[in-house]
């Protein structure tokens, strides 16, 4: 199974679960089997890269991408209210994540360097979870955008530009100028 097949599995698992998250308590839903937790990011970030990446897909996979987005689509429209407090309250539970990402590059690089390329996942999701907040009806809290763009400055202190850190058939979906923190890797981590 390529990364984009198993992208759309989790994908289309989040989508036939949302309606049900977006109606419970925990912010990390559940989910079955192997696939990750249940959030608006989680999901957010895999839409992105399959609707990037969707020609890369065989025609039944794009039919199973477009029935999970508008499974999705439903359960957040019938949950505007909802769905905006679950984004806000999950963007501020990804903003601690990577600034302890930060944190603790900043502090031992060598030790984390092998952890960068999923510890960057909660900022894939921020990107995200902001530009569905930053889109009517919703409203995005504008510290959100501030705070993380202290954050990304913290983390471009201590930057080289580099290789693409994900799995290169998802690099398209990620142009350098916009995420830029997917290509490359803190210098602390350099080998010499």
């Amino acid at each position: 199974m390529s990364k984009l097949q198993a992208d759309l599995h989790v994908l289309t698992v989040m989508a036939e679960g949302m309606a049900d998250y977006l109606r419970a308590d925990a912010l990390f839903g559940k989910t079955s089997g192997r696939v990750p937790k249940l959030t608006l990011g989680g999901y957010l970030m895999r839409q992105h890269r399959l609707l990037a990446l969707q020609a890369l897909l065989t025609p039944a996979e794009q039919a199973e991408m477009a029935q999970a987005v508008a499974q999705y689509k439903a359960a957040v429209d019938e949950a505007i209210v909802r769905s905006e407090e679950r984004a806000t309250q999950e963007c501020h539970a990804r903003l601690r994540q990577w600034e302890e990402t930060i944190r603790d590059l900043r502090r031992d690089g060598r030790a984390h360097a092998s952890y960068y390329p999923t510890a960057a996942e909660p900022r894939a999701m921020l990107s995200q979870l902001i530009q569905m907040l930053a889109t009517p009806p919703y409203q995005l809290d504008p510290t959100i955008p501030e705070r993380l763009a202290l954050l990304d400055t913290g983390l471009r202190g201590v930057w080289d530009d580099g290789e693409f850190i994900w799995p290169a058939e998802w690099q398209p979906a990620y142009p350098q100028a916009s995420y830029w923190w997917l290509y490359g890797q803190p210098s602390a981590v350099r080998t010499y």
